[in-house]
């Protein structure tokens, strides 16, 4: 089996490139989609942030009304180290649980947006980042999702640099054409970094 950690810059194209690596053959599993899964309705994630936090930040039809937790939560450290001691136990569980599930031989591809932030560039057998031009990430921004220029550049600048990420890469996908060329850079470097690594090379 082969830990592939996937991560980039918000707007890189970080979903395009896992849904490549899941179309070559990779089993994902996305953090985020995890953690949101873990407090939906009649979960015992959803409980416990209620029990912790109260019935105010759930929505009128009884699931999390996640800007209003986010606002709890985003100005208050203590608040949110509270939630993420909640969320993180149980993303990790559910992620363990997929790898466990996976065929043997299989590589597992785990989407993670601050890999590199939160320093697990060594839990991985291999890296791939993302990376577009700035100038693109924010027109995707605020083009695509509609976000301010100015939450937009926020947002990039509490995250790695480039720089920073590059430096616990295996190999940085450059995604600042089209999406066949993504395609094509991806494929070269399943053929490079991941297909002889695995137990049943293609």
């Amino acid at each position: 089996m082969l830990n592939v950690g996937l991560t980039g810059g918000i707007a890189a194209g970080k979903s395009a490139v896992a849904r490549i690596l899941v179309d070559l053959g990779a089993v994902l599993i996305d953090a985020d989609a995890i953690a949101r899964a873990v407090v939906e309705p009649g979960t015992p994630g959803l409980e416990a942030v209620v029990a912790a936090f109260g019935p105010g930040i759930l929505g009128p039809d009884g699931s999390l009304d996640r800007p209003a937790l986010g606002a709890l939560v985003f100005a208050d450290t203590a608040a949110r180290e509270k939630l993420n001691s909640i969320v993180h136990p149980l993303v990790r569980a559910e992620a363990a649980r997929l790898r466990e599930a996976a065929p043997a031989g299989s590589v597992i591809v785990q989407d993670i947006p601050l890999l590199v932030e939160t320093g697990q560039g060594q839990d991985f057998d291999k890296v791939l980042v993302v990376a577009a031009p700035l100038a693109e990430r924010l027109r995707r921004m605020v083009e695509d999702r509609s976000m301010a220029e100015a939450d937009a550049l926020a947002r990039i600048a509490a995250q790695a640099t480039d720089e920073q990420r590059a430096a616990v890469a295996d190999a940085v996908i450059n995604n600042s054409g089209t999406l066949e060329q993504l395609h094509q850079r991806v494929n070269e470097i399943w053929e490079t970094h991941i297909a002889p690594f695995t137990s049943h090379a293609h």
